[in-house]
């Protein structure tokens, strides 16, 4: 999410999400965010998922369920294909709404995913009270991830729990490929990161001949090796492509 202010410029989500969230916008903006991205990403090639976060305040809403059970309905989205990542700041409220809309989330289809996974207080209380499809091991263990023992040995940990959970895992602010690969060993089963593509506008990725002209840049070819690797990885084990 990106805004396009008239003299400010492209001012990014962290310069202002927080004080949407404060004064109760985050709703607004949640909300038309949802439905744009799948009035964008309808028009799309392929059979991809789409991965949209929702902030705590987004998740108390009364109306959040309807509106994208509407949305899906609207632009013919399948739900299985549509994935919202939570933080544990959700949980940690213990809010009946928040824990009654996760709940209708996935009985609409959709997937749930635990973001920033293992930076908080209480995280392994939080996978035994939901039932999430995906734990996203947040970047402050991919950094220095190829020199740090200690980090090698928390991701090597989450992927074990996640696996036995019968739940996914991708690793966060991946930006090389010696973290690729080191983080592929560990049991990662998918990343994303600088090093797999940067934010670009939606277009970019509209149809395969979008996406090849978007990777033709030396800033992006990341992606062509990630890609060649993971359908390597899904045609041996399913299970652990990454």
């Amino acid at each position: 999410l990106r805004w396009y202010h008239p003299k400010r410029g492209i001012i990014g989500p962290a310069d202002f999400l927080e004080v949407a969230e404060e004064t109760g916008l985050i709703v607004p903006i949640g909300e038309w965010s949802i439905r744009q991205a799948f009035a964008e990403t309808a028009k799309w090639e392929g059979h991809f998922r789409i991965a949209i976060n929702l902030s705590p305040t987004q998740v108390r809403s009364p109306h959040l369920v309807k509106v994208i059970a509407q949305s899906l309905h609207a632009h013919g989205i399948a739900p299985e294909r549509v994935e919202f990542e939570i933080t544990e700041h959700v949980l940690m409220q213990e809010s009946s709404i928040s824990m009654g809309n996760l709940q209708k989330l996935r009985e609409l289809g959709t997937r749930i995913a635990l973001d920033d996974f293992g930076i908080g207080y209480s995280s392994l209380s939080y996978l035994r009270r939901f039932p999430f499809d995906r734990i996203k091991i947040d970047k402050d263990f991919v950094d220095g991830v190829e020199s740090s023992a200690d980090n090698q040995a928390i991701v090597s940990s989450i992927t074990k729990l996640a696996e036995a959970l019968g739940m996914a895992t991708t690793a966060e602010g991946v930006e090389t490929r010696d973290q690729l690969d080191l983080l592929r060993r560990l049991g990662c089963q998918e990343a994303q990161g600088y090093l797999i593509c940067e934010p670009v506008p939606g277009e970019n990725f509209a149809t395969a001949d979008a996406v090849d002209a978007a990777m033709r840049g030396g800033a992006v070819s990341g992606i062509l090796a990630y890609r060649r690797t993971r359908e390597a990885s899904v045609k041996q084990s399913p299970r652990r492509a990454s």
